[in-house]
């Protein structure tokens, strides 16, 4: 019984999961494309729906098919690349600058840079579980509900996200083109520190 008790606070865990800055930077770059609350909030949960997806499956085959771990900093390093990129692409083209309402595969983007977030992060979790619950299937339990908590609070900070973004708030288009050039440049900035840091600090 007492193994279920980190379970139980799996969720919340998973929700301040969401918050960290390189997710937050990456789900900013997606929301900041719509003009409409509703696609912006269902990008957070495509997110969430993708970073998940690769905890499960990856946090699975750890558990599972004793996949060896991948060390060096790889995944996080691909991630901050990601993060100048889309850096980059809103920077460089100006129709980036102007939310829209409708996408090709509106949501796809999100969920697939919610699998590399997983998929970067599946290694250091699935350590930090172990060493609190030895069964492989309360692990893997505890990751899927940790994984649905990030859910829940990307899905609120994409919302809270997009607050600049919606019609009333848009006072000009001056103020959202800042806005997105701000945190574009953010994105390029703590990208470029996370491919440094991962890559290059420690070698």
């Amino acid at each position: 019984m007492e193994a279920l008790v980190p379970i139980s606070f799996a969720a919340v865990m998973g929700a301040g999961h969401a918050f960290e800055p390189d997710h937050l930077i990456a789900v900013s770059q997606l929301v900041a494309r719509r003009d409409n609350t509703l696609l912006a909030v269902k990008d957070g949960m495509y997110w969430g729906l993708g970073h998940t997806t690769m905890l499960v499956v990856f946090g699975g085959l750890i558990l599972f098919g004793k996949l060896t771990l991948l060390s060096g900093g790889y995944f996080e390093a691909l991630v901050g690349l990601v993060l100048i990129s889309m850096g980059i692409g809103r920077l460089s083209n100006r129709s980036n600058f102007v939310p829209t309402r409708q996408a090709r595969n509106p949501h796809a983007w999100a969920y697939a840079i919610g699998l590399l977030h997983g998929l970067a992060g599946s290694g250091v979790l699935v350590l930090a579980v172990l060493s609190e619950l030895p069964d492989p299937w309360l692990a893997l339990a505890y990751i899927l509900v940790f994984g649905l908590g990030s859910v829940v609070g990307m899905f609120g900070a994409a919302g809270l996200m997009h607050v600049p973004f919606t019609r009333r708030m848009r006072l000009s288009r001056w103020l959202t083109g800042s806005v997105v050039a701000v945190s574009s440049l953010i994105s390029i900035a703590y990208g470029g520190w996370m491919v440094y840091e991962h890559l290059w600090s420690n070698g």
